[in-house]
């Protein structure tokens, strides 16, 4: 176990004046709080907590940061709480302890829910302080350096979780060799077999690596002395993860890498950076097309290096990185080397620019407030691999690659988003969703007054885009939604004698508010217009009962029961929405959902609830907004027949028609259509669309036509889609 004694040395040769008196009372608080308390390997707690603030020491981090390692799992785990925290150490110390506390005494509905939301609210404390995440990694990285005495199940769910989450954090943070360390670690773990022979491999080569790199490095410090070029030269072989993911990306084997063999070159000047370039292509010929500079264009992280990959006469591939000693630091370190004993309280505004993600990751939060599709949207960011492109006047922007013009007009600016009306990419007319490519020059055309439109949420890449689309598209449903909303509670309320000025005066209109978990009289149309709440029921809700008139029957309906007539021109389907039958609704067409299958409701734009089956993949794309999402179930059907359809991928054989509606005219079904195409592998599909009251009867109709002979498969299918039959 490692020594007290050894943090506070580490800490005394990077930082002399450290308050040693900070570090002293966390490291005996710590051990007060864990005593007895042992790790499923049967050591004492106390190891984890000093190995987590070494860690730390080694990266040079202030007083602070290290003290929080000694007692980031004080409040979780033993019985001092965070105010005992604040009034020991301070409210700096209390701040990141309560960052890194898991919520483990909050009811999720799921571990992944948990794991969600524990993660959204780490994210977030970070973003207010980003010693949160420096410890965390520090954490993390211990815990998956002695993960082997955990069950094999455990084992995996922690790797998986710091394969997708924490390595990407330590990458787009810039922290190179933690990142690299709990890659490594996560792959033992997940893929053992593969690990192992990638190990064994790369240890049957690490001899002849070892030679090469010390003849390479012999002959290049030679070439640069020549030009007095100062610099100390190192050299490593590609991390095990690294390899893996490369040799299964790119389809290759590990003698066909050019990187595997790197050397790096660490230098005192920008200028002798590109300097000592020209020298080592005079002296070993540079494979065309692996030049990368990212000095001149660094990564989003705040990498800078220059790397050219390279071979000998004998055929040898290896790869040279050439940076300055500060570019060196931030590459290995990243925002820790921001964030030194030097600082004396935040990283500097100019610093923090170089890690622009963080705020972005603190605004786009806020637009999502389903814990996964936060996670979700996490793990997208996380992994950029970005492009770097142009705006004419010579701006860099970096976006993910994929991303599309619609990211970089979000990017300059959040209007000049909204009002995109298309792009010019390279001198040339784009569409929007077209992806760009490293090194366009992009040009947004824009036009006042104009809104997003919903199917860019399609095509966009960064989180920061569809934040801003989802917002204004929900400002805009909202507006809509009131207007319709407050046209049809006037309405409602003159049936019954009222003015909407005499209704907002009304006593029972807090009572309403109430009932509709409305703050406003505007949330309360907005609830109204949604299809939330009928009208009458919110006039009921305010006006005594005394008051209340029977409206006239008309045939054509009247408030939202006539509206969704006028609009679908069908009936609801007797669906519960909440519990009720008298909200506006609709079956959507995309799936078509049956009494007795699983539902699910979604609140539209200003056309009450539509109800999809509970396996529509449009859900995925509609169910962005958790506010529009609303229960739904069936009702009592009351016999009423639905249009229901099947594709029916069959042999090309005679009499294959016949014995299709043989079949369901035995069932005493009515097929409404059928229609059918052969193709070119003598096979054919038909569509059929049949009457039917419940998913029973589709699941019966379904077994039966794949019991006739020449029929290979069946599919649901959206009913009464015109043209001509496709599937299989």
């Amino acid at each position: 176990m490692i020594r007290f004694e050894t943090i506070r040395d580490r800490v005394l040769a990077y930082h002399p004046e450290a308050d040693f008196d900070l570090l002293r009372r966390a490291y005996v608080v710590a051990a007060q709080a864990h005593r007895g308390q042992v790790r499923r390997s049967g050591e004492p707690y106390l190891t984890h907590p000093l190995e987590v603030a070494a860690i730390l020491a080694d990266l040079q981090l202030d007083p602070i940061s290290v003290a929080c390692g000694l007692l980031h799992d004080v409040v979780e785990d033993t019985a001092m709480g965070a105010g005992d925290i604040e009034r020991l150490f301070g409210r700096d110390v209390r701040r990141v302890v309560e960052g890194l506390t898991k919520l483990s005494k909050v009811d999720f509905r799921s571990a992944e829910a948990s794991q969600a939301e524990n993660i959204r609210r780490m994210v977030i404390a970070m973003t207010e302080d980003t010693r949160v995440i420096l410890v965390k990694l520090a954490d993390r990285l211990h815990n998956m350096r002695t993960l082997d005495p955990l069950r094999a199940e455990k084992r995996q769910r922690i790797a998986t979780e710091t394969l997708d989450i924490y390595a990407p954090i330590a990458g787009r943070l810039g922290i190179g060799k933690i990142e690299a360390e709990l890659q490594d670690l996560s792959l033992r773990h997940l893929e053992p077999q593969t690990y192992g022979v990638l190990e064994a491999r790369v240890k049957a080569k690490r001899r002849w690596a070892d030679d090469f790199i010390r003849d390479v490095s012999r002959a290049l410090r030679r070439e640069l002395s020549a030009e007095n070029i100062p610099g100390d030269l190192t050299g490593r072989t590609k991390s095990i993860y690294s390899i893996h993911q490369k040799m299964r990306r790119q389809k290759i084997e590990l003698d066909q890498m050019y990187d595997f063999i790197a050397l790096r070159l660490v230098t005192d000047t920008v200028p002798h950076c590109y300097t000592a370039l020209g020298v080592i292509h005079n002296t070993w010929r540079p494979i065309p097309g692996r030049i990368k500079d990212f000095i001149a264009m660094p990564r989003e992280n705040g990498y800078q290096s220059l790397h050219t990959s390279l071979m000998t006469d004998s055929g040898t591939h290896f790869e040279v990185q050439i940076r300055t000693r500060d570019m060196h630091r931030v590459a290995e370190e990243g925002i820790a080397a921001h964030w030194s004993y030097k600082s004396k309280a935040r990283v500097a505004p100019q610093d923090m620019e170089r890690f622009a993600w963080l705020r972005q990751v603190l605004e786009w939060q806020k637009e999502l407030k389903d814990p996964n599709e936060f996670l979700s949207s996490l793990k997208i960011d996380l992994y950029p691999d970005e492009v770097h492109c142009f705006t004419p006047r010579g701006e860099v922007k970096t976006l993910p690659r994929g991303a599309t013009p619609i990211d970089f007009a979000y990017a300059i600016h959040t209007e000049v988003g909204h009002t995109c009306v298309g792009a010019r990419v390279n001198g040339v007319m784009t569409p929007v969703r077209q992806p760009l490519r490293n090194g366009d020059i992009c040009e947004i055309l824009t036009r006042k007054h104009r809104l997003p439109n919903e199917d860019w949420l399609k095509f966009a890449r960064t989180n920061r885009a569809k934040s801003k689309i989802r917002a204004r598209l929900n400002a805009e449903a909202r507006k809509e939604s009131i207007e319709i909303g407050r046209k049809l509670v006037e309405k409602e309320a003159r049936s019954h004698g009222f003015s909407l000025r005499r209704l907002r005066a009304a006593p029972g209109l807090p009572n309403a508010l109430r009932r509709q978990g409305a703050s406003t009289i505007e949330d309360l149309y907005a609830a109204v217009g949604y299809g939330k709440a009928p009208p009458a029921r919110v006039i009921a809700d305010i006006l005594p009962p005394g008051e209340l008139k029977r409206p006239e029957a008309s045939p054509r309906g009247h408030g939202l029961a006539g509206a969704v007539r006028r609009i679908i021109g069908r009936p609801s389907g007797h669906i519960l929405v909440s519990g009720h039958s008298d909200i506006m609704v609709h079956r959507a067409r995309c799936c078509s959902p049956l009494p007795g299958e699983e539902i699910a409701g979604y609140i539209t734009r200003g056309k009450g609830v539509s109800v999809h089956a509970a396996r529509c993949p449009q859900l995925t794309d509609l169910g962005r907004d958790p506010d529009r999402r609303v229960e739904v179930s069936w009702g009592s059907s009351g016999g009423a027949p639905y249009d229901a359809g099947f594709i029916v991928r069959v042999e090309n054989r005679k009499g294959i028609l016949a014995d299709l509606t043989k079949v369901i005219a035995e069932t005493d079904t009515d097929i409404r259509s059928l229609e059918g195409a052969a193709d070119d592998a003598d096979r054919g599909n038909i569509r059929i669309t049949v009457l039917v009251r419940n998913a029973r009867e589709i699941g019966a109709i379904s077994r039966l036509l794949q019991g006739i002979p020449g029929v290979i498969e069946v599919h649901r299918a959206s009913p009464g889609r015109q043209g001509s039959a496709s599937g299989g």
